[in-house]
């Protein structure tokens, strides 16, 4: 009787409590994932209003408000697509967490676009195209705008894929496409478009290699050592030192270049004379936080953690001199159209337009970033912090030799080429190092490949260091992405050009 009374009992206030309490969780979750999209639209407005407050008595004030608007919708793009590949092997190490990669990526993206931004955008914006083939400038102002819109929606779509796309392929084949379809594919300058597709070529593998080359230096003379910390008081403020060095020669060469001409054999000078310094000032500061760490590989962790964070702040800076351009190059094109009424007319971009750019790349990185920071960090091979330094020192000193040159390169082609570099070189280093073999026999182990061969292909495959999934799927999206990007922007020109003119 006493079993049946406890059935007929029902807890009616749990189960109420039970489901309000879902109810909220599942509303936060909702609200969550709308108020990213609200904080993006309230940036599109401030967009369109300092765009409008800087040329409302101009001509053609409408289409630059647009322009405007669809830059900052692209530099948002750009945050969520492209700038995990600066942080994302930080946070694969764990060398930092999530909240503090996106806070460090977003103050060094805007450094980076605000002060040594200028040269690439002036490349995106008026490089591509002759402006000879276009009758008026009005026609230009469309095929830009048509190139930021194509490129932004496919980023879009990539992002939403997991994708992690090359943010520069696709605003070049944008401008490619709105360029042939509005005069012709005779307006489309092919001459700095080889010279882009040729550094998209190289550009993955010199991050690669780069990165491989500092591994196998780490390895070499840090890891296998009899004296770890030593070899590690000796290395890490020669590596500090390079990263700097050639941190303050770009400096040297595209900020304080604007304000005094300073060549590049000057730049590369300072550059040198900064690295020297920064090695008798980092030094001490390294021999003091190794006293008392034990000779293993998990101090060597602990050593390299600040450098790691270092070379992520400076590939942030890297990033937004270089890629800031893929947001408003396009919008530099417009208003220079418009201000100067012949397409294509060379002209130093203005602050409120590199702003826009650069405020758009870093919201769109708090928003949106998370999802491809960790695939970049942590699926496409194993990182710890001496790897992940050399990816994020490999691409950054990439990155900032091609906007030295004012070349538009691909810092997601360098990036995980470097990725994937470290990971491959660590596979043969495994199997092939001597240094290695004999290291470990000294020490009474046992001599195991790393990457043993079984009978199934599958289970072989799937214990490789790298995870060659990863690389297929991210060579096929680099594929498509500029074929894509230019015929989505031919169509939207087509479109345009029919309704407005």
């Amino acid at each position: 009787m006493a079993n049946s009374q406890v059935r007929l009992e029902k807890p009616t206030l749990d189960k109420d409590l039970d489901k309000l309490t879902f109810s909220e969780q599942a509303t936060q979750f909702v609200l969550r994932s709308w108020t990213g999209v609200g904080i993006a639209l309230v940036f599109l407005l401030l967009a369109m209003a300092v765009a409008s407050a800087f040329v409302s008595n101009a001509p053609g004030a409408t289409l630059v408000v647009v322009a405007a608007a669809l830059a900052a919708y692209m530099a948002m793009n750009i945050g969520a697509n492209d700038v995990t590949n600066n942080v994302g092997a930080a946070v694969g190490a764990r060398a930092m967490t999530m909240t503090v990669a996106l806070i460090l990526a977003a103050i060094f993206e805007i450094a980076g676009a605000v002060i040594a931004g200028g040269g690439v955008v002036q490349t995106i914006g008026s490089g591509l195209l002759d402006s000879s083939r276009f009758g008026n400038g009005e026609t230009y102002v469309w095929a830009m705008v048509a190139a930021l819109a194509s490129s932004a929606l496919w980023i879009n779509f990539a992002t939403l894929a997991n994708a992690p796309i090359s943010t520069t392929h696709s605003i070049v084949g944008g401008v490619i496409g709105a360029g042939a379809a509005a005069s012709g594919l005779g307006s489309v300058q092919w001459d700095s478009i080889s010279l882009i597709v040729v550094s998209w070529t190289l550009s993955p593998i010199l991050g690669g290699v780069i990165a491989a080359l500092f591994l196998a230096l780490i390895k070499e003379f840090i890891i296998y050592r009899e004296d770890k910390i030593a070899a590690a008081r000796f290395w890490v403020p020669i590596l500090i030192s390079v990263m700097l060095g050639s941190f303050v020669a770009f400096l040297a060469h595209n900020a304080i270049n604007q304000l005094y001409e300073v060549s590049l054999t000057s730049a590369l000078l300072i550059g040198l004379a900064a690295g020297i310094l920064s090695y008798f000032i980092v030094s001490p500061i390294v021999a003091r936080h190794s006293v008392g760490l034990e000779n293993r590989n998990q101090s060597l962790r602990t050593l390299f953690k600040i450098p790691l964070i270092c070379s992520a702040a400076l590939l942030s800076f890297a990033h937004g001199a270089n890629d800031v351009s893929n947001a408003v190059g396009p919008l530099l094109g417009v208003v220079t159209a418009l201000r100067h009424s012949a397409a294509g007319d060379p002209m130093a971009p203005p602050l409120w337009i590199m702003l826009i750019g650069a405020f758009g790349i870093s919201i769109g990185l708090m928003l949106f970033g998370p999802r491809l920071i960790r695939l970049v960090g942590h699926e496409i091979t194993k990182l710890n912090p001496m790897r992940a330094f050399c990816v994020t020192l490999s691409s950054a000193v990439a990155v900032l030799t091609a906007s030295l040159l004012a070349i538009p390169v691909s810092s997601t082609h360098i990036a995980v080429g470097a990725v994937f570099g470290v990971g491959l070189f660590r596979e043969w280093y495994t199997r092939n190092s001597k240094r290695r073999i004999e290291y470990i026999r000294a020490r009474g182990g046992k001599i195991a490949d790393d990457v043993p061969q079984f009978s199934n292909p599958d289970e072989s495959r799937r214990r490789y260091l790298v995870r060659r999934s990863h690389f297929m799927t991210i060579i096929a999206a680099w594929i498509v992405t500029l074929p894509v990007s230019a015929a989505l922007s031919a169509v939207i020109f087509v479109i345009l050009n029919a309704l407005f003119t």
